[in-house]
């Protein structure tokens, strides 16, 4: 029962909006049916797979709300979920923010499912597990990894009409690979809707070149370095900036996007000319619901046009009182990217570094997207376009803006945690101190 069709959300929808006594309801539905598999020390130690449906019901009064969940379907369950909702908000302060709920709409339908992935069962997982720990084991190498499938569905509707259903899929992997010295480290992952997409022993050969690579790594100075950023390690800078661009925050000048003085940056050229950042359910490679979890219709936006930001976030409170749209926030995003290779990036470098991926990155000033962080599983020095030896790992003082302004070339974009990034070359990437960690 955990994966309903449209037909089957829309009627205990229908049924748990007949038992409201309130001002206004709306009734969210999910549903997920989700796999894994877990190895470390190439064994596995962690398998299974779990259902899950659960029905969330808001009731309004006024400017009044209450929330109540429940997990059982039968009539009196959900009619005692709607009461209680309902008790709740009478109980509740008025909310002086408090928007009205959306009345029906039009929804661009996403590819996001694929029968391929909602198929996936235990002995799938198992191959996957052996195709990345038997390869390991062969050349010495220990592997750590973790596949997780999910099937599932978001359903949502109100009393003013409106009406939501979408079905999706994703295959999730990850794996890191250490030398048996411990001192080498490389790390893969991977992520697609359908998981015939998926290779997970391609992957893991990655991740194992890396870690036999990265041994006995040398010291290098901190300070400006032209670096190699892979999709994995561009992405942890970007989405940061991505998530950072509400435009309540902006207007109150507590961003990167607030103008000294007031107002706010929007349509100033803040990026390299080449940058290009934009959103889009339908896309192929990155698909998504159509539809934000307040009702909003998702559709394709420009975000950044030629380093011009074009759009900001904004809630739907906050764009009645600047008498704006209310534009969502993106689901995922789509950067544009050049036609090099990550390889053909390496040899047009004459000394810089490659990364991997960044570790526990943490927020050091907001105004400025200031961020702090490690790289780590494979750090390579590069020199006349060729890598030439393992590095010790770096802490990092860096922004995105700063980031952004000082690209040098983009490589072809792949797929990292739902977005399409490129991998990107940088110049003047500031590391502050050396870092132990493999």
């Amino acid at each position: 029962m955990a994966i309903l069709t449209k037909e089957e959300a829309k009627k205990i929808i229908d049924k748990v909006l007949a038992f409201s006594k309130a001002d206004e309801m709306s009734v969210s539905l999910t549903g997920s049916r989700t796999g894994n598999i877990r190895y470390a020390r190439n064994s596995v130690s962690t398998s299974g797979e779990s259902y899950d449906l659960a029905l969330a019901v808001t009731a309004v009064y006024g400017k009044r709300s209450g929330t109540s969940t429940i997990n059982e379907f039968d009539d009196k369950s959900l009619e005692k979920t709607v009461r209680r909702a309902e008790e709740i908000a009478k109980l509740a302060p008025e909310n002086p923010e408090y928007m009205p709920m959306l009345g029906p709409h039009t929804f661009v339908e996403s590819n996001t499912f694929a029968q391929s992935t909602a198929n996936i069962d235990p002995d799938y997982r198992a191959k996957v597990a052996f195709d990345s720990i038997d390869p390991c084991k062969k050349k010495n190498l220990t592997a750590a990894g973790y596949l997780e499938d999910t099937t599932e569905f978001v359903a949502m509707g109100n009393s003013k009409g409106l009406f939501a259903y979408n079905k999706s899929t994703s295959v999730d992997f990850s794996v890191t690979v250490r030398s048996a010295d411990g001192t080498g480290s490389g790390y893969v992952a991977r992520d697609f809707n359908d998981s015939s997409k998926l290779n997970a022993k391609v992957s893991t050969e990655i991740a194992m070149q890396k870690a036999m690579a990265s041994v006995s790594a040398k010291a290098l100075e901190p300070g400006k370095y032209t670096v190699i950023l892979e999709p994995t390690a561009a992405l942890d800078l970007i989405q940061n900036m991505m998530r950072s661009i509400d435009a309540r925050s902006a207007d109150e000048g507590r961003s990167f996007m607030s103008k000294k003085g007031g107002g706010t940056r929007l349509g100033e050229k803040l990026l390299d000319e080449r940058v290009n950042i934009y959103s889009d359910p339908t896309n192929p490679d990155a698909p998504n619901a159509g539809f934000s979890m307040d009702g909003r219709p998702q559709e394709k936006t420009t975000w950044i046009e030629n380093g011009v930001f074009k759009n900001l976030a904004y809630t739907r409170y906050w764009a009645q009182k600047q008498g704006v749209k209310a534009v969502p926030p993106p689901g995922r995003f789509i950067m544009q990217g050049g036609r090099q290779s990550l390889e053909e990036l390496i040899k047009s470098t004459e000394k810089g570094i490659l990364v991997t991926r960044f570790w526990y990155i943490r927020a050091v000033d907001p105004q400025t997207l200031l961020y702090t962080g490690l790289t780590r599983d494979g750090t390579f020095y590069i020199e006349n376009g060729k890598i030439k030896y393992p590095v010790k790992n770096f802490r990092f003082n860096e922004s995105p803006i700063i980031m952004l302004n000082n690209l040098e070339a983009m490589g072809v974009p792949t797929r990292v945690r739902g977005n399409m990034i490129p991998p990107l070359k940088i110049r003047d990437f500031t590391f502050t101190s050396l870092s132990d960690a493999v």
